[in-house]
């Protein structure tokens, strides 16, 4: 299974990107899809995520200004940032816990590449 990410780049302040993850591979289905942060020298943070049925969680610091969705059709999440901050600045990465096989059950973590945004003027 891979995660393919894009959407990331420099936006000034205020500004809006959306990012997009397409998983692909040997899919019988896929429970929470997520995405994810990291600044230089800190920890990876988690940003938003959603479960199969469209049940949502944000961090407080992304909360009314980022949504995300998904296309289970498509295997894809999305993360619509809005009123980005230069304390956005970081790279974002999506997750996906991804059921493989159902004989037997096979469920497993994926990361996909990361993708970079940038807030700045």
């Amino acid at each position: 299974v891979q995660l393919q990410a894009s959407g990331g780049g420099l936006v000034q302040p205020g500004g809006s990107l959306r990012l997009s993850c397409a998983a692909s591979g040997t899919i019988f289905s896929i429970n929470t899809m997520g995405w994810y942060r990291q600044d230089p020298g800190k920890q990876r943070e988690s940003v938003a995520s959603i479960t199969s049925g469209g049940s949502t969680n944000y961090a407080d610091s992304v909360k009314g200004r980022f949504t995300i969705s998904r296309d289970n059709r498509k295997n894809t999440v999305y993360l619509q940032l809005n009123s980005l901050k230069p304390e956005d600045t970081a790279v974002y990465y999506c997750n996906a816990v991804v059921v493989t096989t159902i004989t037997p059950v096979r469920v497993s973590d994926y990361w996909g590449q990361g993708t970079l945004v940038t807030v700045s003027s």
